[in-house]
Protein backbone atom coordinates (compact mmCIF):
# COMPACT_ATOMS: atom_id res chain seq x y z
CA UNK A 1 0.00 0.00 0.00
CA UNK A 2 2.75 2.33 0.74
CA UNK A 3 4.94 2.01 -2.67
CA UNK A 4 1.05 2.68 -4.60
CA UNK A 5 0.45 5.45 -2.20
CA UNK A 6 3.97 7.46 -3.42
CA UNK A 7 2.90 6.67 -6.94
CA UNK A 8 -0.17 8.62 -5.98
CA UNK A 9 1.40 11.37 -4.68
CA UNK A 10 4.00 11.83 -7.24
CA UNK A 11 2.12 14.32 -8.50
CA UNK A 12 2.92 16.65 -5.31
CA UNK A 13 6.87 16.17 -6.30
CA UNK A 14 5.29 16.97 -9.44
CA UNK A 15 3.78 20.51 -7.92
CA UNK A 16 7.33 21.19 -6.24
CA UNK A 17 9.45 20.89 -8.78
CA UNK A 18 7.48 23.17 -11.23
CA UNK A 19 7.07 26.01 -9.02
CA UNK A 20 10.84 27.66 -10.69
CA UNK A 21 8.26 29.31 -13.43
CA UNK A 22 7.57 32.86 -13.75
CA UNK A 23 4.58 34.67 -13.24
CA UNK A 24 2.37 34.84 -16.95
CA UNK A 25 -0.48 37.70 -15.34
CA UNK A 26 -2.88 38.02 -18.53
CA UNK A 27 -3.11 41.52 -20.24
CA UNK A 28 -6.27 41.14 -20.95
CA UNK A 29 -7.73 40.83 -17.83
CA UNK A 30 -8.90 44.15 -16.34
CA UNK A 31 -10.45 44.92 -19.99
CA UNK A 32 -12.16 41.24 -19.52
CA UNK A 33 -13.62 41.98 -15.83
CA UNK A 34 -14.72 45.31 -16.88
CA UNK A 35 -17.64 43.72 -18.62
CA UNK A 36 -21.02 42.37 -17.67
CA UNK A 37 -19.34 38.60 -18.54
CA UNK A 38 -16.72 39.33 -16.18
CA UNK A 39 -19.51 39.05 -13.44
CA UNK A 40 -18.94 34.97 -14.51
CA UNK A 41 -15.83 35.21 -13.31
CA UNK A 42 -15.00 37.94 -11.33
CA UNK A 43 -13.60 37.90 -7.58
CA UNK A 44 -15.34 37.67 -4.25
CA UNK A 45 -13.04 39.81 -1.33
CA UNK A 46 -14.99 38.56 1.20
CA UNK A 47 -17.31 36.21 2.51
CA UNK A 48 -20.72 36.87 2.22
CA UNK A 49 -22.99 36.98 5.64
CA UNK A 50 -26.35 35.41 5.57
CA UNK A 51 -28.51 37.12 4.07
CA UNK A 52 -32.41 37.41 2.99
CA UNK A 53 -32.96 37.57 -0.73
CA UNK A 54 -36.08 39.14 -1.95
CA UNK A 55 -39.05 37.45 -3.81
CA UNK A 56 -38.94 38.80 -7.22
CA UNK A 57 -41.72 36.25 -8.69
CA UNK A 58 -44.58 33.97 -8.37
CA UNK A 59 -43.77 31.97 -4.77
CA UNK A 60 -42.39 29.51 -2.82
CA UNK A 61 -44.12 26.15 -4.07
CA UNK A 62 -45.70 24.59 -0.73
CA UNK A 63 -43.17 21.60 0.88
CA UNK A 64 -39.78 23.07 -0.49
CA UNK A 65 -38.15 23.28 2.44
CA UNK A 66 -34.15 23.13 2.79
CA UNK A 67 -30.98 23.78 1.08
CA UNK A 68 -29.31 24.03 -1.38
CA UNK A 69 -25.15 23.76 -1.21
CA UNK A 70 -23.15 24.61 -4.00
CA UNK A 71 -19.27 24.75 -4.61
CA UNK A 72 -17.36 26.98 -7.49
CA UNK A 73 -14.15 29.07 -7.82
CA UNK A 74 -14.51 32.54 -6.15
CA UNK A 75 -11.22 34.11 -5.54
CA UNK A 76 -8.48 34.22 -9.02
CA UNK A 77 -6.36 37.52 -8.52
CA UNK A 78 -3.95 38.65 -6.08
CA UNK A 79 -2.18 41.82 -6.40
CA UNK A 80 1.50 39.67 -6.27
CA UNK A 81 0.65 37.12 -9.02
CA UNK A 82 -3.08 35.45 -10.30
CA UNK A 83 -4.40 32.19 -11.09
CA UNK A 84 -4.18 31.27 -15.54
CA UNK A 85 -6.97 28.96 -15.43
CA UNK A 86 -10.84 28.62 -14.25
CA UNK A 87 -10.39 25.86 -12.55
CA UNK A 88 -7.78 27.17 -10.02
CA UNK A 89 -9.61 29.71 -8.34
CA UNK A 90 -10.33 29.46 -3.95
CA UNK A 91 -13.14 27.52 -3.94
CA UNK A 92 -16.37 29.14 -2.26
CA UNK A 93 -19.62 27.11 -1.07
CA UNK A 94 -22.77 29.13 -0.98
CA UNK A 95 -25.76 27.76 0.64
CA UNK A 96 -29.35 28.93 -0.17
CA UNK A 97 -31.90 28.09 2.47
CA UNK A 98 -35.40 28.08 1.51
CA UNK A 99 -37.53 27.71 4.52
CA UNK A 100 -41.28 29.03 5.18
CA UNK A 101 -41.49 30.40 1.91
CA UNK A 102 -38.51 32.30 2.56
CA UNK A 103 -34.92 32.25 0.48
CA UNK A 104 -31.58 32.71 2.43
CA UNK A 105 -27.81 32.98 0.80
CA UNK A 106 -24.90 32.82 2.88
CA UNK A 107 -21.47 32.21 0.92
CA UNK A 108 -17.83 31.27 2.61
CA UNK A 109 -14.40 30.53 1.46
CA UNK A 110 -13.42 27.64 2.11
CA UNK A 111 -10.25 27.69 4.06
CA UNK A 112 -7.45 25.52 2.99
CA UNK A 113 -3.60 25.71 3.31
CA UNK A 114 -3.54 26.83 -0.58
CA UNK A 115 -5.74 30.19 0.46
CA UNK A 116 -3.93 30.54 4.04
CA UNK A 117 -0.52 30.92 2.14
CA UNK A 118 -2.00 32.86 -1.01
CA UNK A 119 -3.94 35.36 1.08
CA UNK A 120 -0.61 35.82 3.32
CA UNK A 121 1.73 36.43 0.21
CA UNK A 122 -0.72 38.42 -2.04
CA UNK A 123 -0.24 36.66 -4.76
CA UNK A 124 -1.74 33.23 -5.98
CA UNK A 125 1.44 31.15 -6.14
CA UNK A 126 -0.04 27.19 -5.79
CA UNK A 127 0.20 25.22 -8.97
CA UNK A 128 -3.16 23.55 -10.21
CA UNK A 129 -4.90 22.45 -13.58
CA UNK A 130 -3.87 25.01 -15.88
CA UNK A 131 -1.57 27.35 -13.91
CA UNK A 132 2.22 27.27 -13.48
CA UNK A 133 3.41 27.29 -9.91
CA UNK A 134 5.77 30.04 -7.97
CA UNK A 135 8.86 29.72 -6.26
CA UNK A 136 7.24 30.84 -3.27
CA UNK A 137 4.63 28.27 -2.83
CA UNK A 138 5.53 25.72 -0.11
CA UNK A 139 4.26 22.33 -0.73
CA UNK A 140 4.66 19.39 1.13
CA UNK A 141 1.54 17.15 -0.44
CA UNK A 142 -1.06 17.44 -2.89
CA UNK A 143 -3.52 18.87 -0.03
CA UNK A 144 -1.07 22.09 0.39
CA UNK A 145 -2.39 22.55 -3.18
CA UNK A 146 -5.72 21.45 -2.82
CA UNK A 147 -8.56 24.93 -3.48
CA UNK A 148 -11.48 22.63 -2.20
CA UNK A 149 -13.52 24.12 -5.42
CA UNK A 150 -15.64 22.14 -7.58
CA UNK A 151 -18.24 20.21 -5.56
CA UNK A 152 -19.98 19.96 -2.46
CA UNK A 153 -21.41 16.05 -0.37
CA UNK A 154 -23.21 16.14 2.78
CA UNK A 155 -21.81 13.35 4.78
CA UNK A 156 -23.02 12.45 8.39
CA UNK A 157 -23.29 16.08 10.35
CA UNK A 158 -20.51 17.68 7.79
CA UNK A 159 -20.63 19.56 4.81
CA UNK A 160 -17.29 17.98 2.40
CA UNK A 161 -15.97 20.30 -0.14
CA UNK A 162 -14.70 18.58 -2.90
CA UNK A 163 -11.42 18.96 -5.57
CA UNK A 164 -10.44 16.27 -7.80
CA UNK A 165 -6.60 16.10 -6.71
CA UNK A 166 -6.65 15.69 -2.86
CA UNK A 167 -8.93 15.46 0.37
CA UNK A 168 -12.48 16.04 0.79
CA UNK A 169 -12.47 19.27 3.42
CA UNK A 170 -15.07 19.41 5.93
CA UNK A 171 -17.33 22.49 6.66
CA UNK A 172 -19.99 23.10 8.90
CA UNK A 173 -23.13 22.99 7.15
CA UNK A 174 -24.85 25.84 9.71
CA UNK A 175 -22.03 27.94 9.48
CA UNK A 176 -19.89 27.15 7.07
CA UNK A 177 -16.60 27.30 8.76
CA UNK A 178 -14.12 25.00 7.74
CA UNK A 179 -13.37 22.24 10.18
CA UNK A 180 -10.54 20.79 8.20
CA UNK A 181 -8.97 17.84 5.96
CA UNK A 182 -11.01 14.52 5.79
CA UNK A 183 -8.44 11.69 6.90
CA UNK A 184 -10.38 8.26 6.70
CA UNK A 185 -6.92 6.19 7.88
CA UNK A 186 -3.37 7.24 8.82
CA UNK A 187 -1.84 5.94 5.40
CA UNK A 188 -4.56 7.44 2.97
CA UNK A 189 -3.73 10.97 4.42
CA UNK A 190 -4.02 13.48 1.25
CA UNK A 191 -5.08 10.57 -1.46
CA UNK A 192 -7.45 12.02 -4.04
CA UNK A 193 -10.61 12.12 -4.15
CA UNK A 194 -12.97 13.22 -7.47
CA UNK A 195 -15.22 15.51 -6.88
CA UNK A 196 -17.79 13.35 -7.91
CA UNK A 197 -18.98 10.72 -5.38
CA UNK A 198 -21.82 8.38 -6.45
CA UNK A 199 -24.66 7.72 -3.90
CA UNK A 200 -26.54 4.81 -3.97
CA UNK A 201 -29.97 4.89 -2.84
CA UNK A 202 -29.60 3.95 0.91
CA UNK A 203 -26.64 6.65 1.02
CA UNK A 204 -23.44 4.45 0.81
CA UNK A 205 -21.31 6.54 -1.25
CA UNK A 206 -18.85 5.41 -4.06
CA UNK A 207 -15.69 7.54 -5.37
CA UNK A 208 -12.41 7.40 -7.29
CA UNK A 209 -9.05 9.02 -6.71
CA UNK A 210 -7.13 9.02 -9.81
CA UNK A 211 -3.22 8.45 -9.96
CA UNK A 212 -1.83 8.30 -13.93
CA UNK A 213 -2.60 4.44 -14.63
CA UNK A 214 -3.83 3.73 -11.33
CA UNK A 215 -7.48 4.31 -9.89
CA UNK A 216 -8.35 4.11 -5.96
CA UNK A 217 -11.84 2.77 -4.91
CA UNK A 218 -13.29 4.40 -2.02
CA UNK A 219 -16.21 2.76 -0.57
CA UNK A 220 -17.72 5.13 2.35
CA UNK A 221 -20.91 4.59 4.22
CA UNK A 222 -23.85 7.28 3.99
CA UNK A 223 -22.22 9.35 7.33
CA UNK A 224 -19.12 9.43 5.00
CA UNK A 225 -17.22 6.17 6.87
CA UNK A 226 -14.01 4.43 5.45
CA UNK A 227 -15.66 0.87 4.68
CA UNK A 228 -12.84 0.30 2.27
CA UNK A 229 -10.45 2.07 -0.16
CA UNK A 230 -8.67 -0.52 -3.38
CA UNK A 231 -6.67 0.10 -5.14
CA UNK A 232 -6.72 -0.75 -8.98
CA UNK A 233 -4.67 -0.41 -12.32
CA UNK A 234 -6.54 0.96 -15.41
CA UNK A 235 -6.09 0.57 -19.06
CA UNK A 236 -4.40 3.65 -19.32
CA UNK A 237 -3.96 7.08 -17.51
CA UNK A 238 -7.07 8.48 -18.98
CA UNK A 239 -8.29 12.51 -17.52
CA UNK A 240 -11.38 11.09 -15.16
CA UNK A 241 -13.20 14.41 -14.05
CA UNK A 242 -16.31 12.14 -13.49
CA UNK A 243 -16.98 8.29 -13.31
CA UNK A 244 -21.07 6.39 -12.91
CA UNK A 245 -22.42 3.43 -11.70
CA UNK A 246 -25.22 0.94 -11.73
CA UNK A 247 -26.32 -0.63 -8.69
CA UNK A 248 -24.30 -3.37 -9.37
CA UNK A 249 -21.26 -1.95 -11.18
CA UNK A 250 -18.68 0.82 -11.71
CA UNK A 251 -18.45 2.75 -14.78
CA UNK A 252 -15.37 4.15 -15.52
CA UNK A 253 -15.18 5.89 -19.16
CA UNK A 254 -11.52 6.65 -20.11
CA UNK A 255 -11.06 9.23 -22.99
CA UNK A 256 -8.50 9.81 -25.45
CA UNK A 257 -6.48 12.62 -23.69
CA UNK A 258 -4.18 10.99 -22.15
CA UNK A 259 -1.77 11.67 -19.42
CA UNK A 260 2.13 11.17 -21.38
CA UNK A 261 4.17 13.46 -18.73
CA UNK A 262 4.69 14.23 -15.03
CA UNK A 263 4.49 18.15 -15.27
CA UNK A 264 2.72 21.48 -14.39
CA UNK A 265 0.55 22.80 -14.90
CA UNK A 266 -1.51 19.40 -14.75
CA UNK A 267 -3.50 19.64 -17.89
CA UNK A 268 0.09 20.35 -20.12
CA UNK A 269 0.84 16.76 -19.08
CA UNK A 270 -2.17 15.03 -21.28
CA UNK A 271 -2.15 14.47 -24.93
CA UNK A 272 -5.45 14.48 -27.25
CA UNK A 273 -5.24 10.56 -28.91
CA UNK A 274 -8.28 10.70 -30.87
CA UNK A 275 -6.93 7.49 -32.90
CA UNK A 276 -6.63 5.62 -29.78
CA UNK A 277 -10.62 5.66 -29.41
CA UNK A 278 -12.48 5.63 -25.95
CA UNK A 279 -13.02 3.00 -23.61
CA UNK A 280 -15.26 2.22 -20.90
CA UNK A 281 -14.09 -0.17 -17.60
CA UNK A 282 -17.50 -2.08 -15.74
CA UNK A 283 -16.50 -3.51 -12.25
CA UNK A 284 -18.13 -5.50 -10.03
CA UNK A 285 -19.12 -3.45 -6.81
CA UNK A 286 -18.65 -6.59 -5.30
CA UNK A 287 -15.45 -8.24 -6.85
CA UNK A 288 -13.03 -5.01 -7.85
CA UNK A 289 -10.98 -8.21 -10.03
CA UNK A 290 -14.57 -8.76 -12.48
CA UNK A 291 -14.01 -6.43 -15.24
CA UNK A 292 -14.78 -5.80 -18.80
CA UNK A 293 -13.60 -3.51 -21.20
CA UNK A 294 -15.75 -2.00 -24.05
CA UNK A 295 -14.47 0.00 -26.73
CA UNK A 296 -16.52 3.57 -28.11
CA UNK A 297 -15.00 6.09 -30.92
CA UNK A 298 -13.02 9.23 -29.24
CA UNK A 299 -14.93 11.45 -27.52
CA UNK A 300 -13.81 14.36 -24.87
CA UNK A 301 -16.09 14.71 -21.87
CA UNK A 302 -16.28 16.13 -18.48
CA UNK A 303 -19.87 14.79 -17.11
CA UNK A 304 -21.70 11.47 -16.98
CA UNK A 305 -25.13 10.71 -15.47
CA UNK A 306 -26.26 7.68 -13.55
CA UNK A 307 -25.88 4.40 -14.86
CA UNK A 308 -28.29 1.72 -14.80
CA UNK A 309 -28.49 -2.32 -15.99
CA UNK A 310 -30.98 -2.59 -18.99
CA UNK A 311 -31.62 -6.48 -18.48
CA UNK A 312 -27.55 -7.40 -19.54
CA UNK A 313 -27.15 -4.15 -21.10
CA UNK A 314 -25.89 -0.86 -19.03
CA UNK A 315 -26.77 2.35 -20.25
CA UNK A 316 -25.54 5.95 -19.06
CA UNK A 317 -25.61 9.27 -20.67
CA UNK A 318 -22.93 11.77 -21.00
CA UNK A 319 -22.29 15.05 -22.37
CA UNK A 320 -19.64 14.86 -25.54
CA UNK A 321 -17.16 17.29 -26.16
CA UNK A 322 -15.72 17.12 -29.54
CA UNK A 323 -11.85 16.67 -27.83
CA UNK A 324 -10.76 18.35 -24.60
CA UNK A 325 -9.52 22.00 -26.07
CA UNK A 326 -11.62 23.74 -23.30
CA UNK A 327 -9.97 21.65 -20.56
CA UNK A 328 -6.74 22.51 -22.38
CA UNK A 329 -7.40 26.14 -23.33
CA UNK A 330 -10.60 27.37 -23.69
CA UNK A 331 -11.05 27.82 -19.11
CA UNK A 332 -8.09 29.65 -19.61
CA UNK A 333 -9.51 32.17 -21.62
CA UNK A 334 -12.76 32.20 -20.27
CA UNK A 335 -11.03 33.60 -17.46
CA UNK A 336 -9.17 36.24 -19.26
CA UNK A 337 -11.50 37.57 -21.78
CA UNK A 338 -10.08 35.99 -24.76
CA UNK A 339 -13.10 34.98 -27.11
CA UNK A 340 -13.87 31.13 -27.94
CA UNK A 341 -14.35 29.17 -31.00
CA UNK A 342 -15.24 25.71 -29.73
CA UNK A 343 -18.26 23.60 -29.74
CA UNK A 344 -20.36 23.45 -27.26
CA UNK A 345 -21.15 20.11 -25.65
CA UNK A 346 -23.96 17.67 -26.96
CA UNK A 347 -26.09 14.91 -24.94
CA UNK A 348 -25.80 11.51 -25.89
CA UNK A 349 -26.50 8.11 -24.66
CA UNK A 350 -24.10 4.73 -24.40
CA UNK A 351 -25.08 1.52 -24.27
CA UNK A 352 -22.61 -1.12 -23.38
CA UNK A 353 -24.05 -4.68 -24.78
CA UNK A 354 -24.04 -8.23 -23.09
CA UNK A 355 -22.63 -9.30 -26.24
CA UNK A 356 -19.35 -6.94 -25.68
CA UNK A 357 -19.88 -4.58 -28.21
CA UNK A 358 -20.72 -0.53 -27.37
CA UNK A 359 -22.82 2.23 -28.90
CA UNK A 360 -22.89 5.83 -28.96
CA UNK A 361 -26.64 7.37 -29.45
CA UNK A 362 -25.31 11.35 -29.72
CA UNK A 363 -28.30 13.78 -29.82
CA UNK A 364 -28.32 17.29 -31.13
CA UNK A 365 -29.22 18.57 -27.91
CA UNK A 366 -26.49 21.12 -26.55
CA UNK A 367 -25.86 19.92 -22.59
CA UNK A 368 -23.75 19.76 -19.59
CA UNK A 369 -24.01 18.80 -16.01
CA UNK A 370 -26.20 16.23 -16.65
CA UNK A 371 -28.53 15.49 -13.30
CA UNK A 372 -30.91 12.84 -12.09
CA UNK A 373 -34.00 12.06 -9.87
CA UNK A 374 -31.13 11.01 -6.31
CA UNK A 375 -33.95 8.37 -5.73
CA UNK A 376 -33.14 6.53 -8.77
CA UNK A 377 -29.08 6.54 -8.57
CA UNK A 378 -28.25 3.48 -10.12
CA UNK A 379 -31.54 2.60 -10.87
CA UNK A 380 -33.78 2.61 -14.37
CA UNK A 381 -34.47 6.03 -15.48
CA UNK A 382 -36.25 8.32 -18.01
CA UNK A 383 -35.53 11.69 -17.69
CA UNK A 384 -31.89 13.71 -17.97
CA UNK A 385 -31.72 17.53 -16.61
CA UNK A 386 -28.99 18.99 -18.02
CA UNK A 387 -28.31 22.96 -18.81
CA UNK A 388 -28.55 24.29 -22.57
CA UNK A 389 -28.27 27.05 -24.20
CA UNK A 390 -24.65 27.46 -24.87
CA UNK A 391 -22.87 28.01 -28.04
CA UNK A 392 -19.53 28.52 -29.73
CA UNK A 393 -19.00 32.22 -28.93
CA UNK A 394 -21.03 31.81 -25.74
CA UNK A 395 -19.11 29.45 -22.62
CA UNK A 396 -21.95 29.89 -20.05
CA UNK A 397 -25.35 28.11 -19.93
CA UNK A 398 -28.95 30.41 -20.29
CA UNK A 399 -30.91 27.62 -20.06
CA UNK A 400 -32.33 24.65 -18.94
CA UNK A 401 -33.38 21.45 -19.91
CA UNK A 402 -34.86 18.42 -19.23
CA UNK A 403 -34.63 14.93 -21.94
CA UNK A 404 -36.82 12.61 -21.87
CA UNK A 405 -35.66 9.44 -23.20
CA UNK A 406 -38.50 7.71 -23.61
CA UNK A 407 -39.91 9.93 -25.71
CA UNK A 408 -37.29 11.56 -27.66
CA UNK A 409 -38.00 15.23 -26.85
CA UNK A 410 -36.22 17.74 -24.95
CA UNK A 411 -38.60 20.29 -22.80
CA UNK A 412 -36.38 23.62 -21.76
CA UNK A 413 -36.48 27.18 -20.83
CA UNK A 414 -34.18 29.98 -21.49
CA UNK A 415 -33.81 32.50 -19.12
CA UNK A 416 -32.49 34.90 -21.85
CA UNK A 417 -29.25 35.95 -22.67
CA UNK A 418 -28.52 38.33 -20.15
CA UNK A 419 -28.67 35.10 -17.67
CA UNK A 420 -25.21 32.75 -17.01
CA UNK A 421 -27.17 29.61 -15.63
CA UNK A 422 -25.61 26.95 -13.05
CA UNK A 423 -26.34 23.71 -12.90
CA UNK A 424 -29.68 22.47 -11.62
CA UNK A 425 -30.88 19.97 -8.99
CA UNK A 426 -34.26 17.67 -8.69
CA UNK A 427 -36.21 17.93 -5.05
CA UNK A 428 -38.70 15.30 -5.10
CA UNK A 429 -41.79 16.51 -4.45
CA UNK A 430 -42.61 15.22 -0.56
CA UNK A 431 -45.15 12.15 -0.82
CA UNK A 432 -44.62 11.88 -4.69
CA UNK A 433 -43.02 8.90 -6.73
CA UNK A 434 -43.03 10.31 -10.11
CA UNK A 435 -39.72 10.63 -11.69
CA UNK A 436 -40.65 14.17 -12.81
CA UNK A 437 -42.60 15.21 -9.19
CA UNK A 438 -40.67 17.29 -8.17
CA UNK A 439 -38.92 21.23 -8.51
CA UNK A 440 -35.60 21.90 -10.38
CA UNK A 441 -33.52 24.10 -8.23
CA UNK A 442 -30.44 26.61 -8.95
CA UNK A 443 -28.76 30.03 -9.35
CA UNK A 444 -28.62 32.05 -12.13
CA UNK A 445 -26.51 34.68 -12.41
CA UNK A 446 -28.18 38.00 -13.91
CA UNK A 447 -25.92 40.29 -15.80
CA UNK A 448 -28.57 42.88 -16.13
CA UNK A 449 -29.25 43.56 -12.70
CA UNK A 450 -25.53 42.41 -11.70
CA UNK A 451 -27.35 40.24 -8.76
CA UNK A 452 -27.81 36.30 -7.92
CA UNK A 453 -30.78 34.99 -8.11
CA UNK A 454 -32.44 31.91 -6.87
CA UNK A 455 -34.84 30.01 -9.03
CA UNK A 456 -37.36 27.29 -8.77
CA UNK A 457 -39.74 25.27 -11.52
CA UNK A 458 -42.15 22.83 -11.86
CA UNK A 459 -40.00 19.53 -13.28
CA UNK A 460 -43.37 18.49 -15.12
CA UNK A 461 -43.91 21.96 -17.01
CA UNK A 462 -40.53 23.05 -17.48
CA UNK A 463 -40.85 24.97 -20.39
CA UNK A 464 -43.47 27.64 -18.32
CA UNK A 465 -40.59 28.72 -16.43
CA UNK A 466 -39.82 29.59 -12.47
CA UNK A 467 -42.89 29.44 -10.04
CA UNK A 468 -40.71 31.72 -7.80
CA UNK A 469 -37.30 33.18 -8.17
CA UNK A 470 -35.33 35.59 -5.43
CA UNK A 471 -33.00 37.85 -5.81
CA UNK A 472 -29.76 38.27 -3.69
CA UNK A 473 -28.10 41.59 -3.02
CA UNK A 474 -24.76 40.29 -4.24
CA UNK A 475 -23.42 38.69 -7.39
CA UNK A 476 -21.30 35.74 -6.87
CA UNK A 477 -19.65 33.87 -10.19
CA UNK A 478 -20.56 31.15 -11.81
CA UNK A 479 -20.05 27.83 -9.73
CA UNK A 480 -19.63 24.08 -10.25
CA UNK A 481 -21.71 21.88 -8.73
CA UNK A 482 -24.07 21.46 -5.91
CA UNK A 483 -26.25 19.15 -3.79
CA UNK A 484 -29.64 19.66 -2.33
CA UNK A 485 -30.74 18.58 1.60
CA UNK A 486 -33.95 18.90 2.71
Amino acid sequence: MIASRRNFLMGAAALSAAVVTPETVRAMTAMRIATDWGLATADVEADVAPQAMRLIHGRAPAGLEGALYRNGPAKFRRPGRSAAHWFDGDGMVRRFRISDGRAELAARFVDTPKRRQETRLDAMVMPGFGTVGDPRAEIGSNDDANAANTSVLMAGDALWALWEAGSAVAMDPETLETRGMVTHRPDLKSMPFLAHPRREPDGRIWNLGMGRGQAMVWRLSAAGELEAATMIDLPRASYVHDFTATARHLVIVLQPWVQARMTMPFSEGFDWRPEEGTQVLVIDKDDLTKRRVFDLPAFGFFHLGDAWSDGGDIRFDVCVHRDMDFAARGASEVLNGVPLDGEPARLAMVQLKADGSADLQRTDHVAEFPRGDPRRAGLPRRFTLHTAGEASDRPFASAIGMTDWRAGRTRAFDFGADHVMDEMVFVPRPGGSEEDDGWLVGPTLNLAARATELHALDAARIEDGPVATWRADAALPVSFHGVWHG
